[in-house]
């Protein structure tokens, strides 16, 4: 038996027009996983690169950071196959200003999406795991997760909450046959991380600081996220994995 072979399942993995999302999407694809593709624009790439792997894509554009339309969104992810084994909350932004300087607007904007949206999903997501006695959810934290960070306090705070929501809900949940974990990547190479890999001084020395000697792709995050969502590990919970190239080890 392959405990990573993830055949039969179907995953729901928000944010995946690019970047991390796409690439995590993809590597459960790999692993034999149909996947829900939710995202604010049409994640067309990446539901092509499922496709040619035989597996099944199904799309669903929504603004995750509304609120009223997140019950509609899981609704529509469960008429596809009738069922979600996996929740991927990915889906995110970051806005980079001063903390003196920065816009009321941005940090609600930055929480709705970075935040709320993955307690929501994941309540019901868990209702109805709890309902068939398994599941996975998965968490996309950040190094912003254990440290402040520069510019970006709407971000951090989101993504410290992540990780304390992560915890909770592992809590409640782990005894239900629900496995609830978070993967906190480093610095990554996607749109997120544009501005910063621009500077050349900043990009320098963030790189000199990375144990591995490079920053991260998409493509790095595929077995984390398929080891959190197969049955390798069903007696991990509550735990975020760092995916960093060494930084927190630094």
């Amino acid at each position: 038996m392959n405990p990573f072979d993830l055949s039969g399942q179907v995953a729901m993995v928000t944010g995946t027009s690019g970047g991390l999302g796409q690439g995590m999407a993809v590597g459960l694809a790999e692993a034999g996983a149909d996947v829900v593709l939710v995202s604010y624009s049409k994640p067309a790439e990446t539901a092509a690169a499922i496709e040619a792997l035989g597996r099944k894509a199904y799309i669903i554009e929504a603004d995750l950071s509304k609120e009223e339309e997140l019950t509609a969104v899981f609704e529509k992810a469960l008429s596809f196959q009738g069922k979600i084994d996996i929740l991927v909350n990915n889906a995110g932004i970051i806005r980079r200003t001063p903390a003196a300087d920065h816009a009321h607007q941005d940090w609600h904007d930055v929480i709705a999406l970075n935040l709320n949206s993955v307690f929501f999903l994941s309540q019901l997501a868990g209702r109805h795991m709890i309902e068939r006695g398994s599941g996975k959810i998965i968490n996309i934290a950040s190094m912003l997760s254990y440290q402040g960070g520069i510019n970006v306090p709407g971000y951090t705070a989101s993504k410290h909450g992540v990780a304390g929501l992560t915890k909770a809900l592992a809590n409640e949940w782990a005894g239900k046959g629900i496995q609830i974990n978070g993967i906190a990547p480093g610095y990554m190479e996607t749109d997120n991380t544009t501005q910063i890999r621009a500077d050349e001084n900043r990009y320098r020395d963030i790189t000199a600081r990375i144990p591995a000697g490079r920053w991260g792709t998409p493509e790095d995050l595929k077995g984390p996220v398929v080891f959190l969502a197969s049955s390798a590990s069903d007696y991990l919970n509550g735990h975020v994995l760092n995916v960093d190239g060494g930084w927190m080890a630094r």
